[in-house]
């Protein structure tokens, strides 16, 4: 069973000030995926993110880590550059793929600057922090995270039949 981790990032929620819509509606959404392990707020601090998600694949060895929140455009927007120095290699393409399908929803997801990539043998993935963006990302990527994790595990493509059909 995949493990996973959630990550909300928010100045807001982690005060108490404001609550979390975005990690429950993750746990929701990927409930049948596998099970959460963790589901941690954290608040907009580069070293902050950076130690929740090293923690995660280091730590509790989660499968799959997805981070929401902190990748617009704003001050305090750091999570893609926290993410960025705690993963081994990038995998540009699930970011590349969110921005693209969900700008034909909302064009500013342009503005979006997630990225993506692997801390020894875990996923990581940000995603925004809105709700409806979480759904449209999720709804996205969420087919092809099986491969990936098949790949990252060493599976080779061998099991990848299937997995957009």
């Amino acid at each position: 069973m995949m493990k996973i981790v959630i990550i909300t990032v928010s100045d807001s929620c982690s005060e108490g000030k404001r609550e979390d819509t975005s990690g429950p509606l993750i746990k929701q959404i990927i409930e049948g995926m596998g099970k959460v392990i963790e589901y941690e707020i954290v608040a907009d601090e580069k070293a902050s993110i950076s130690q929740a998600i090293k923690e995660a694949a280091d730590e509790l060895k989660a499968d799959l880590v997805l981070t929401t929140g902190g990748t617009g455009l704003s001050l305090r927007d750091v999570t893609p550059e926290a993410t960025r120095e705690v993963v081994e290699k990038k995998i540009p393409g699930f970011a590349e793929l969110m921005r693209q399908k969900s700008f034909e929803i909302t064009p500013t997801a342009i503005l979006s600057r997630a990225i993506a990539g692997i801390r020894g043998k875990s996923l990581v993935i940000n995603l925004p922090g809105s709700p409806k963006a979480v759904k449209e990302c999720l709804d996205i990527i969420l087919p092809l995270v099986p491969h990936a994790l098949d790949m990252i595990k060493g599976k080779g493509h061998e099991n990848s039949a299937g997995y957009l059909q």
